[in-house]
């Protein structure tokens, strides 16, 4: 797994935009779209903040890119603890993407259980029954989980569905994810993580015993394509 530790947030931040233009020109020029899922949280917001920006923006055809969601918390659209509607406001609405080569991962009128399996038949409608991502971005949170794939939920042994829903007893709130086996067919995976608090879970995700109902983070495979991101605190 490569792993790049910088000393400046800045610099990180402009690493993964730099990556998303590059991969985004050679899946395009290859297959004529470019398919990804995104996260949610601070990393993410700062990140397709500075991809809506004229010095990437520009750079990239839009048009051609299918934006799918790595996980959500099951609330509106409209929400303020939507990975959506923060995608929507730093990027989304910034740029001249097509709308219906958007999938939002929450549906009004419908049970989680039940648009999930709507979400994985709208991601086999756009990548077929390979499922292969050209690009997955990801997080990690202090206790090493990483979508919504938390530790000791029943969703890490999930093998066979692509998209999960459930209820999260702990945030009193149902959470819908992409799982293990698709997330780990993308050709690219970027996982961005920093800070101090960040730093024990992931010391034990790289170096510790394998336990990924303990850290989950450990389910993505250590493979060519799978990179980490982070900062000198959590990468001491």
């Amino acid at each position: 797994m490569n792993i790049t530790i910088f000393n400046d947030l800045d610099v990180l931040y402009k690493k993964s935009a730099d990556l998303f233009v590059e991969l985004s020109e050679k899946a395009i020029q290859k297959r004529g779209k470019f398919v990804v899922a995104l996260s949610g949280g601070s990393s993410p917001k700062a990140i397709f903040s500075l991809l809506s920006t004229p010095e990437y923006a520009d750079e990239i055809e839009w048009n051609k890119i299918y934006f799918f969601w790595v996980d959500e918390r099951w609330v509106s659209l409209d929400d303020e603890k939507s990975n959506f509607k923060m995608t929507l406001e730093t990027l989304l609405d910034k740029v001249p993407v097509n709308k219906d080569q958007i999938f939002p991962m929450y549906k009004d009128g419908i049970e989680p259980k039940d648009y999930a399996k709507q979400y994985e038949a709208q991601i086999t409608n756009v990548l077929g029954d390979d499922g292969t991502f050209d690009f997955i971005l990801l997080g990690m949170g202090d206790d090493g989980h990483t979508a919504s794939l938390f530790p000791g939920e029943k969703v890490l042994h999930e093998k066979e569905k692509w998209v999960d829903a459930y209820y999260l007893k702990p945030q009193e709130m149902y959470r819908i994810t992409l799982t293990e086996p698709i997330i780990n067919k993308a050709e690219n995976i970027l996982i961005v993580t920093f800070g101090q608090s960040k730093k024990h879970a992931l010391n034990e995700v790289l170096n510790g015993d394998y336990n990924p109902e303990l850290y989950p983070l450990q389910l993505i495979e250590k493979k060519d394509g799978v990179q980490i991101f982070t900062d000198e605190e959590a990468g001491a």
